[in-house]
């Protein structure tokens, strides 16, 4: 199969998985599930998996400068790992508990929400960027793949970053 036959059979899938998992979220923000299991334990886990993705993000393009190309792909992989721990705490987390509201005030609330928007939204953005991006690399469409790559690359970075002081902005409002 060549190559261009190769992203078109995941043309679908990507479409699919990129409105799926934003609608399933925004669904699932509506739903608390009744448990004995407390989960207020995963905010600071999955701001560190942030955290994490952000360092393997940076090891992984230092790799590819260096024409690591393994280890590239091993800490992409990593990445694409990591991200998806962090999706699956995050629905478990707020299927469970009550939203935590932001209690600043003036100009930091301000702030709070602009980065959480900008967050938010760039998040659903990022999700068919790395999606095109995995399967040009491995449909080894590589001039394609870095063309997406330079997109994908700082947006998922700042998804990241952001997710971290996201949580230490609203971390002293949780109960």
């Amino acid at each position: 199969m060549n190559a261009s036959k190769s992203s078109l059979k995941y043309k679908n899938l990507i479409i699919l998985v990129s409105i799926a998992i934003p609608v399933v979220v925004a669904i699932l923000f509506r739903i608390r599930l009744e448990t004995s299991q407390s989960f207020s334990f995963l905010p600071p886990i999955y701001a560190a998996i942030n955290g994490y993705t952000a360092i393997v993000l940076l090891l992984a393009l230092w790799a590819i400068k260096k024409r690591k190309i393994n280890l590239h792909e091993q800490l992409m992989k990593t990445a694409i790992g990591l991200s998806l721990a962090f999706l699956i705490m995050y629905i478990v987390y707020h299927l469970t508990t009550d939203p935590t509201p932001f209690g600043g005030e003036g100009w930091v609330k301000t702030v709070y929400f602009i980065i959480l928007i900008s967050h938010i939204l760039l998040s659903i953005a990022l999700i068919p960027l790395v999606l095109i991006s995995f399967v040009r690399a491995i449909s080894q469409q590589f001039t394609q793949h870095r063309k997406i790559a330079r997109i994908t690359f700082p947006i998922w970075l700042y998804v990241t970053i952001t997710g971290v002081i996201v949580y230490f902005m609203i971390s002293p409002y949780y109960n």
